[in-house]
């Protein structure tokens, strides 16, 4: 069997996974495993990459991360991190209007919103080097070491095409795998795809089979 490596976009599959579930719940081993199985390879590792918060923005949150991130490890899974950075005010202005201009708001409402808009958590931070990361990787695996015969990818971001390409002209094999939602559908129509359903991601919850044996 050929030999696959697994790149996880955790941020991405965070964003996406929780328009259906809470992402707590599912088992990024589980679905990686469902993939091989799918597929026929072996499974030579499994990276995870993400972005973590800084202390600054809650010493919970930023505790709870590491521990998950911790948990992760233990179970055999490869870490990548990278922090996550504060955009400048400059920045931030530009995201807002981006995002207010996408509204499409009447004129009556949208001085209304804009007014209250600043506040908004969601546009004050982006990720760092966490897309890089999984690129260099990637073509460092499939292409320079020889580790990885199969590169699958877990994301469903566009950004990732033209490192997929690369991968794909030079002989290796590529396959991307996200939920239907958040998925892009350049990555379905130029490289073999597998869309992790929501019955999927239940039959991957951390507690399924516990949850099945009691008739849930």
């Amino acid at each position: 069997m050929k030999k696959a490596i697994v790149f996880v976009d955790a941020n991405n599959w965070y964003h996406n996974v929780k328009k259906y579930y809470n992402p707590s719940k599912v088992d990024i081993i589980k679905i990686a495993e469902f993939i091989i199985k799918l597929k026929g390879y072996s499974l030579a590792e499994l990276r995870w990459y993400v972005s973590v918060p800084s202390i600054e923005d809650g010493k919970r949150m930023y505790f709870q991360h590491l521990s998950f991130l911790d948990r992760l490890k233990n179970r055999g899974i490869r870490v990548i991190t990278r922090k996550l950075q504060r955009l400048s005010g400059k920045e931030i202005f530009k995201r807002k209007r981006e995002l207010l201009d996408s509204l499409h708001l009447c004129k009556i409402c949208k001085p209304i919103v804009d007014s209250q808009f600043l506040e908004i958590a969601d546009i004050k931070k982006k990720e760092k080097g966490v897309d890089v990361a999984i690129v260099v990787d990637m073509i460092n695996k499939c292409l320079i070491t020889g580790e990885c015969e199969v590169c699958i990818l877990i994301s469903g971001d566009a950004d990732f095409v033209p490192a997929l390409e690369l991968i794909k002209n030079r002989g290796k094999e590529v396959l991307s795998s996200a939920v239907p939602l958040g998925y892009s559908s350049e990555l379905r129509e130029k490289f073999p795809y597998l869309i992790l359903s929501p019955d999927t991601l239940k039959r991957c919850f951390r507690d399924y089979e516990s949850k099945k044996r009691a008739g849930d």
